[in-house]
């Protein structure tokens, strides 16, 4: 671990129970970094969406797998990115066959724009499946 920056390590189980934990951290983080509130709360909704989505859609609410979430500011005395890496141990997915949420045979249903939510309120979105297994979504927000 490059010891340039600030990193908090949270690995979960695949529930919801713990996802107001990971958007309290969040929060708090979004603040430290100097993020204004209307900025803290769309990275804690990318963020939230990104959880949601490694336990349902990657794990599958299957306890005995985990969810990790990194957060991580760097570099350390000032730090310019605030990133967040959300890691699941399901099959994985292509995430470019998902469906487009603003296609007006998707504008009624209750799900499918996580994705899109995660892309509109972060300044980098990169979304990759893992050698070992299941999916890397990592957010970036840029501190400027």
């Amino acid at each position: 671990m490059p010891t340039d920056q600030h990193l908090i390590r949270l690995e979960l189980p695949s529930s919801f129970e713990m996802l107001d934990l990971v958007q309290i951290l969040s929060d708090r983080l979004s603040s430290l970094a100097g993020l204004d509130e209307d900025t803290t709360h769309w990275v804690s909704v990318a963020v939230r969406e990104s959880v949601i989505n490694a336990v349902k859609h990657g794990n599958r609410e299957d306890r005995s797998k985990h969810v990790t979430v990194e957060f991580t500011l760097a570099p350390r005395l000032k730090p310019a990115r605030f990133t967040v890496e959300v890691l699941d141990e399901g099959e994985g997915f292509d995430y470019q066959e998902v469906d487009d949420p603003l296609a007006p045979e998707n504008l009624m249903k209750s799900s499918g724009r996580g994705i899109f939510f995660m892309r509109n309120f972060m300044d980098d979105v990169a979304i990759a499946r893992r050698p070992e297994g299941g999916m890397s979504v990592r957010l970036v927000k840029n501190l400027q």
